[in-house]
């Protein structure tokens, strides 16, 4: 038996731990914002803050009882378990939420317990450290915010996708006729990621901006797959990507009333704590056909109008690719019969084309080995290239062969970029990220001599952070996120106008250009409209569109608006003039 003389720890180290835990989880990540430190602060050092509890428990105890080993093996052995069991999905966040929160409650039991008796202190250090465990395989946390923050649910309580799979089990087939004829694209279209240039630009596209005389009408919401993706729009019909508990599925809609036309089943779940479930890509549709990456490699090929499939191919195969972090996430780019992605292989393996026609492995080149961006076409110095963005940086590529013309090396080792390049006249891209390193945006100057390809800085900017987010350019300026909040540069310097709207979150941007209007949606699933003005952020109007975290990009065609996020699907009528 242990006496309450066994039990003499100084308090001034758990006093200590209590103070650092804090600074790790608010102060580290303020002064270094989304980098090593940051993520070190928010996971890696209440971990080893809860660790040193155990360590000062074991220290103050002098006897040598059994009892002073049973907090210890209590503390450890379920979060093992349940690390394997139910948050084997993502164990890591057993250890960053499930650590901190039982050592707090065992510091806070043991300094208010400190008037006791040791019999009664004894027993409650137990039961405070079961009760805990007991209550964190309870929750579920199904996802957490950009900060990392945790969203949490009772696990008796369906997941979204559970309530769609229900749900869908009881909807009503689709009313309207499935096409006999080809789909193909047609002007207006929303065929492909950030549209057909892929700059989320809705070049001569009007609506009215009264929001308070004419709000946005709701033709249709619903639920749909997890996934974070946007929509292809074709006609009247919607193409995304949605995961359907162990298959990923691309999926085609009815535009004009949400209902499930076609769906194709590949086999394959994707899933991590942060975003949660679902495929992350939007889907290309070129001529009559669709192509779709899913988040775990696979590659298809579907017949557009009805969901057949031409050919499936997965692209760790032939690259040798490693799935990225957060699961592939390139939207296929279609270049001249060649449909290209990130591959992240290695050894000059990081991007990658197959054959359009039979979903033949055609080449690989690059240095890009984490990466979440999409192929995006350019013509520079007369010649056509596609470029990629990654941790290495800036890559061009020709689209038949992959042969590298070009790239501007800007190395972040295996912190991610998300960034769609920015095309500045015919020679110039503006790219950047927000996640370790050196952070804001480059635009980098593509020159020729002869056979020769180069690049040059013209300025680096901290003004734009963009983190998942993309941006836009009018009229000389660039409208993108600093981090959470809306912000403005000046293209041809890289100063900074204004920043503001920190209410958005980390959200995404379209322009109209004719009105010179900025559609922003916010991360909590609000439509904001913005005036494109260098001078100030004005807004004009705003409406909630959707519920809950919302990162997918926004999508208008023929005069409607198309959202989706995680859970839920919807389709708004923007009131054409």
């Amino acid at each position: 038996m242990i006496s309450v003389d066994s039990f003499r720890p100084r308090l001034w180290p758990i006093l200590a731990m209590l103070a650092i835990a804090p600074v790790c989880i608010f102060v580290l990540p303020a002064m270094f914002v989304r980098t090593e430190a940051h993520f070190f602060g928010m996971l890696g050092g209440p971990v080893l803050c809860s660790l040193g509890v155990v360590a000062w428990w074991l220290r103050g105890l002098k006897g040598q009882g059994k009892y002073r080993w049973l907090p210890f093996v209590l503390f450890l052995l379920p979060s093992f378990v349940l690390a394997a069991t139910l948050y084997r999905g993502d164990p890591k966040f057993v250890f960053a939420f499930g650590f901190p929160f039982i050592g707090l409650l065992w510091i806070v039991w043991l300094l208010v317990s400190i008037p006791f008796k040791w019999d009664v202190r004894r027993v409650g250090v137990i039961a405070t450290i079961v009760l805990g465990w007991s209550f964190f395989s309870i929750v579920r946390i199904d996802q957490t915010s950009a900060e990392l923050q945790p969203e949490l649910s009772w696990r008796w309580n369906p997941t979204s996708e559970e309530q769609f799979i229900a749900e869908r089990a009881t909807r009503k087939p689709n009313v309207s006729p499935v096409p006999t004829e080809t789909a193909s694209v047609k002007p207006g279209d929303w065929a492909e990621f950030r549209g057909p240039k892929r700059d989320n630009r809705i070049e001569g596209a009007t609506f009215d901006t009264d929001w308070a005389t004419t709000p946005p009408k709701l033709v249709w919401k619903q639920r749909i797959g997890p996934g974070w993706g946007s929509f292809a729009v074709v006609g009247d019909r919607l193409f995304t990507l949605e995961q359907r508990g162990e298959n990923e599925v691309v999926a085609g809609y009815d535009a004009t009333n949400g209902a499930e036309v076609w769906s194709h089943e590949m086999k394959g779940r994707f899933f991590e704590q942060i975003a949660g479930a679902g495929p992350r890509s939007t889907p290309t549709i070129d001529g009559s056909k669709l192509y779709a990456l899913g988040a775990t490699g696979n590659l298809v090929c579907l017949d557009a109008a009805t969901g057949k499939r031409n050919w499936l191919t997965n692209i760790t195969t032939d690259t040798g690719g490693r799935r990225p972090e957060w699961g592939y996430s390139s939207s296929p780019l279609i270049v001249d019969g060649v449909a290209i992605v990130y591959a992240g292989g290695p050894n000059g393996k990081g991007t990658a084309g197959f054959s359009t026609a039979d979903g033949r492995f055609l080449w690989a080149s690059g240095d890009a080995s984490h990466g979440y961006s999409s192929g995006h076409r350019a013509t520079i110095h007369g010649v056509e290239q596609v470029l990629m963005v990654s941790n290495y940086g800036l890559e061009s590529f020709t689209p038949k062969d992959g042969k590298r013309l070009w790239v501007n090396e800007w190395n972040i080792k295996q912190m991610n970029r998300v960034m769609q390049p920015l095309m500045v006249g015919d020679s110039e891209a503006i790219y950047g990220h927000a996640v370790g390193g050196e952070q804001g945006v480059r635009r980098v100057k593509v020159l020729k001599t002869g056979e020769t390809w180069s690049t040059e800085l013209v300025w680096f900017s901290g003004g734009l952070k963009p983190y998942f987010n993309d941006a836009v350019i009018h009229e000389g300026h660039a409208y993108g996120f600093e981090g959470g909040a809306l912000a403005c540069i000046d293209v041809a310097t890289g100063k900074q106008k204004w920043k503001a709207g920190l209410q958005y979150g980390h959200g995404q941007v379209i322009l109209f250009p004719a009105q010179g209007v900025l559609l922003v949606q916010a991360v909590d699933g609000k439509i904001v409209l913005v005036e494109a003005n260098p001078n100030e952020h004005v807004e004009i109007a705003k409406f909630p569109a959707l519920k809950g975290k919302t990162w997918n990009h926004p999508v208008y065609a023929h005069g409607k608006l198309y959202l989706r996020n995680g859970q839920e699907a919807a389709c708004y009528e923007l009131n054409g003039k």
